[in-house]
């Protein structure tokens, strides 16, 4: 039951979408303009970085919240912390799931990548700051947001193995083909040197 109650929770919580939010209070349907994906980056391309930030603050914080919501479930149902981590991995997955495929945006919507953050940021503090770090690195060492996205996967698999073994390792291995497959369209933009820079994002003003 708890493990439905988990993959529930995660969807929910991941059909709340900041550019859905952000385009209704400026009459934009983001998704369907700049490079057609519902996230903080093509916020920040269409709207500038200050409507960006919203977003992924709200994409951020909603898999927080929906892991902390089920930790507090699991907690009440007296399940032993050290059998809590398949669950709250499958929370992370189907908050991801919902961002990507939203039942409010007939099942189009973002890659996950802002949530992904927040869901490490509720699993583990030193998944969380391994992950991070990897994306900034190679985010900032290509220019390219989608790099820096790949490396914090592989990251995020290597120290979900380390901490919490098998069963979640698992669950990363299908986020990090998941992921793969959003950004497909990205990588080969990069090979066309068509694919926006991190650096040319940021200078549109708000």
């Amino acid at each position: 039951m708890y493990y439905l109650i988990s993959c529930l929770i995660g969807y929910i919580f991941g059909c709340i979408h900041g550019s859905q939010i952000v385009g209704k209070i400026k009459k934009r349907d983001i998704k369907s303009e700049g490079v057609k994906n519902a996230g903080a980056s093509n916020t920040t391309i269409l709207l500038g970085w200050k409507y960006g930030i919203v977003v992924a603050l709200i994409d951020i914080f909603k898999a927080t919240l929906a892991i902390l919501l089920v930790l507090f479930i699991l907690g009440e149902a007296g399940i032993p912390a050290g059998e809590v981590s398949l669950y709250i991995y499958l929370t992370a997955l189907f908050v991801i799931i919902g961002h990507n495929y939203p039942i409010t945006m007939n099942f189009s919507g973002g890659k996950g990548t802002a949530s992904l953050v927040g869901a490490l940021i509720a699993i583990d503090w030193r998944v969380a700051l391994i992950g991070i770090a990897i994306l900034l690195f190679f985010t900032f060492a290509t220019d390219y947001l989608v790099i820096g996205v790949l490396f914090m996967y592989v990251s995020f698999l290597i120290t979900t193995y380390y901490f919490f073994g098998n069963g979640p390792a698992l669950v990363v291995i299908f986020l990090t083909l998941l992921c793969i497959y959003k950004h497909m369209e990205n990588y080969r933009r990069i090979i066309l040197k068509e694919e926006t820079r991190l650096s040319s994002m940021f200078k549109k003003s708000a």
